[in-house]
């Protein structure tokens, strides 16, 4: 068939609808500030899906091709050219003027620096690489050197744009702009709303929902989900200079990106301080969450001369914000049954919003701990979320009470299957022994399925409780031989989310050693442990066969986690279940060699009570590359100081070594 003669005439009408939506695109999605209605934007749309169609001119970077691509199998790496590195984080004024004067001491000056402060976004960083004023790779932070390829998911993404906006100055040749995917808080419920009713999971947080949403393998589902960007920043920009980060934001902005209008230029550390105050006050008015702000230089020539140390710029600063805390009263106090059949007490409180999300139970960790806080039910508590972490009692306002309150006493049977509790000597937790705990089951297999284990999407809670109360689930192994018609009889199972839940259980059949250690919830072997596992001992049979010296060799294993290992494995029923997993057609695959990481070779010590244990703490540094020293040196790169750190902090303190508090750690970590 010859190829059909394309008029002049109609290039040029394509040419010219695509500027049209792209500038109306902008109008509506960042100026919020549309000059058509919808019904003329869809007739604009509808006209050059036409035009493309027939004369087969459809482009990569067209508004038609937002969504539409096939699904992927996975993702690519894609390397940063210029690495996105964490920032270093401050929590109190003290140190974000030590931060200023350290800037001033470094470049010998004692002039008040300008500075950008900017609101800290609590999403999910990307990076967007255009080449000639189009959209080419878009990718995620990753490890800060490399992250996945989610263009085709982040073109679905209406405030991003396919094709920069032309003014009067020519695009430059390359462009790598850096900015935070995240989900309003209103579409965030939402979107809960509408996957608890389809007997989803619903997501822990929005920042968890965004960074959910961005690693669908198919575009199609990432469309369907409320993303928006701001973008803060660029890396490498081809054929255009800039003098200051502002001038970097305010020409962003012309070539139709979306800049936070909350962002401002100031002078001082003072005027940076003062602007936290002011955020502090106003982020819960905000429809999106903040965790703090961020204070960057504003000059780019002092920022170059500033540098940057291993993991972040020296000219930039993350000022947290404190842990959100409310007050509220304890209605009751219950006890959950874990995976391993730890029984925990939780307090059941009166509903109260904390740092904008609704908080109606916390935890109390153990029964001592319920003791020292003196916690009863009726009492008037002070609560505390801190990022992702799971809201806990801090204390008790005993001002409050009338004494109708009463103590909470540890039940001596289990909860869920009556077998009594036991505590061994010498552990402050309580436990049902008995291992067919239903309990305990839903747990485990609610372990298993997790995002760090199985990966099983869709299989949330209460999925497995249905499953587990009918008896199609007696163990882990029974979710690979379930079927859609097992599935459909069950409340909220419709056809097609049973082969959803179905389909996704089949497709976890693939998986990494490390992740499949992990999954089978062993005791005191979080992820970072698993993956130190595999990568010692290569297969699952050689971990299985090891004794407790082998198993002592791996880096961050102690005594307590090699003997938890040993007792697993020669455990029948244990053996027995990896034996039935194998069977139904899991493959498990050999690890990778461990990757160099930005944190290879640094030296940490740990001082005072953290929540995770010390070896687990221990092992997350390892298999990051990292060393862990009992004792500060002037080698020591970073002392992570939990509660009541003993003489190591003021050690440190001394020695000018940098001292994180846990959750600056663990974002470091990430």
């Amino acid at each position: 068939m010859a190829q059909k003669t394309i008029p002049k005439e109609v290039v040029s009408r394509v040419q010219e609808l695509r500027e049209q939506i792209n500038y109306h695109n902008y109008r509506y999605y960042v100026l919020d500030d549309p000059v058509i209605s919808d019904v003329e934007f869809d007739r604009l749309i509808q006209e050059l899906d036409r035009l493309e169609k027939e004369y087969y001119l459809a482009t990569p970077d067209s508004p038609t091709q937002r969504v539409g691509a096939a699904p992927l199998e996975k993702f690519e790496t894609v390397r940063h050219r210029v690495p996105m590195l964490s920032l270093e984080n401050a929590f109190s004024e003290a140190e974000a003027r030590e931060f200023d004067e350290r800037l001033k001491r470094f470049l010998r000056t004692g002039e008040e620096f300008h500075y950008v402060v900017e609101p800290k976004m609590d999403g999910c960083a990307v990076e967007l690489v255009y080449e000639e004023g189009r959209l080419a790779v878009g990718s995620t932070r990753g490890d800060g050197f490399r992250g996945e390829n989610v263009t085709q998911n982040l073109k679905t993404i209406h405030t991003i744009p396919l094709q920069l906006l032309r003014g009067e100055e020519r695009l430059p040749r390359l462009l790598e702009v850096r900015g935070e995917v995240y989900m309003d808080l209103p579409d965030f419920k939402k979107l809960n709303e509408q996957r608890l009713a389809q007997g989803e999971a619903a997501f822990a947080n929005p920042r968890n929902a965004a960074a959910g949403s961005l690693r669908q393998l198919d575009p199609n589902i990432t469309a369907a989900r409320p993303l928006k960007i701001y973008v803060y920043g660029v890396g490498e920009v081809g054929g255009r200079g800039f003098s200051s980060h502002w001038e970097v934001l305010q020409t962003l902005k012309t070539w139709g990106f979306r800049i936070n209008p909350l962002i401002e230029r100031t002078q001082g550390i003072e005027a940076a301080i003062a602007y936290h105050h002011r955020l502090e006050h106003e982020r819960h008015g905000l429809a999106y969450e903040i965790d703090g702000m961020v204070i960057k230089v504003d000059s780019l020539t002092l920022q170059d001369r500033l540098g940057a140390k291993a993991r972040s710029p020296r000219w930039a600063l993350a000022y947290k914000f404190a842990a959100t805390q409310a007050t509220t009263r304890v209605k009751e106090i219950v006890v959950n049954v874990g995976r391993t059949g730890a029984v925990t007490p939780m307090a059941v409180m009166e509903p109260v919003e904390v740092g904008g999300v609704t908080v109606s139970r916390a935890t109390l960790h153990n029964e001592d701990e319920v003791a020292r806080k003196d916690v009863r039910v009726g009492d008037r508590v002070l609560i505390q979320r801190a990022g992702d972490v799971i809201p806990e009692v801090v204390k008790v306002i005993t001002e409050g009470r009338t004494g109708r309150e009463k103590p909470f006493v540890m039940p001596t049977h289990c909860p869920v299957c009556d077998t009594p509790l036991v505590r061994p000597e010498g552990e402050k937790v309580t436990r049902c022994p008995n291992p067919d705990c239903l309990g305990a089951l839903k747990r485990g297999i609610f372990h298993f399925a997790s995002k760090g284990a199985m990966d099983i999407d869709g299989l949330g809670e209460k999925i497995i409780h249905q499953l587990v109360d009918t008896g199609l689930l007696k163990d882990v192994s029974d979710l690979y031989g379930l079927t859609v018609e097992d599935l459909t009889p069950l409340e909220r199972f419709a056809e097609k989310s049973a082969r959803n839940i179905v389909g996704a259980i089949q497709g976890s059949k693939g998986v990494g050693l490390g992740r499949f250690i992990y999954a089978l919830g062993i005791r005191y072997v979080g992820e970072a442990t698993a993956h130190l596992l595999a990568q010692h001992f290569q297969s699952l049979e050689a971990l299985m066969e090891a004794g407790e010296e082998e198993l002592l060799q791996v880096e961050g294993v102690g005594p307590q986690v090699a003997g938890s290992i040993r007792e697993f494995f020669q455990n029948a029923r244990n053996r027995e279940l990896v034996a039935k997993l194998l069977a139904a057609g899991i493959k498990i695959q050999k690890p990778e060699a461990a990757a160099v990481t930005p944190l290879s070779g640094k030296t940490f010590v740990f001082t005072g009570a953290l929540s995770i244990s010390r070896e687990e703490a221990k092992a997350l540094v390892a298999a990051r590359g990292g060393k862990v020293s009992s004792s500060v040196s002037a080698k020591t790169d970073y002392v992570v100081a939990g509660e009541d750190p003993g003489s190591k902090y003021a050690q440190a303190r001394e020695l000018g070594v940098t001292i994180l508090d846990e959750g600056a750690f663990l974002e470091l970590l990430r």
